[in-house]
């Protein structure tokens, strides 16, 4: 099992977090090789659907045996005990839209990393207070890059992942503005996509922003 620090550095060093939900496990693990062979090695699967546990064992099985390297992290986690069953399920590190402190007792005990979902500079704080260093500005397209300036120098222990309203367009303008991290959503990888069986836009896509972040020397 990975450290926290651990964990924590390869997100931030990755710099982009794409995240995704679908019903079909073939789909999920099929798009999980496409964003790998792209050069993605963090991605965000979302408790987002009936069938979200079962599809991230399917898609933690894959990558154990084909990308070792690859995190897999669980995302819209909203109680201690989701937390609980996909921590159980080899989360390499958890998500939530905010601070919950059930989860992140859960978290702390299981040595496991989470990142809370903040909205204000009370709910960075809290985070902070708890222990957490990593935090998920959410939504990015309601804050805006300046909330990220002129937060930053507030709260300088912090590193920020930033999703929300982000894509390949405005993603340098988040950097630049203090974001560490960058999570992606339909910007990147869309449902009509993923129902198609239209990995290679995604690719394109991802292929592009790994490009632009190389470029950045970020």
């Amino acid at each position: 099992m990975k450290s926290i620090t651990t964990i924590t550095n390869t997100i931030v060093s990755n710099k982009i977090l794409p995240l995704f939900y679908h019903d079909d496990p073939a789909k999920c693990i099929r798009l999980v090789d496409v964003l790998y062979n792209s050069g993605i090695r963090c991605i965000e699967f979302t408790n987002r659907g009936k069938n979200a546990l079962n599809n991230f064992k399917e898609i933690v099985q894959h990558r154990n045996t084909h990308w070792k390297d690859l995190l897999v992290g669980i995302g819209t986690i909203q109680e201690a005990k989701s937390a609980e069953q996909f921590i159980s399920a080899e989360a390499d590190f958890l998500i939530s839209p905010f601070v919950d402190k059930s989860i992140s007792d859960v978290a702390y005990l299981n040595k496991n990393l989470w990142i809370p979902g903040c909205m204000t500079p009370t709910d960075i704080h809290v985070s902070e207070e708890l222990g957490w260093h990593l935090v998920k500005l959410f939504p990015g397209n309601v804050l805006g890059t300046g909330f990220v300036q002129s937060i930053k120098s507030v709260f300088p222990t912090i590193n920020f992942v930033v999703t929300g309203g982000v894509d390949l367009v405005n993603m340098q303008e988040w950097y630049l503005a203090g974001a560490s991290v960058v999570g992606m959503g339909s910007s990147l990888i869309t449902a009509k996509d993923m129902d198609s069986n239209n990995y290679s836009d995604i690719e394109m896509k991802t292929i592009s922003i790994v490009n632009v972040i190389q470029q950045m020397n970020l």
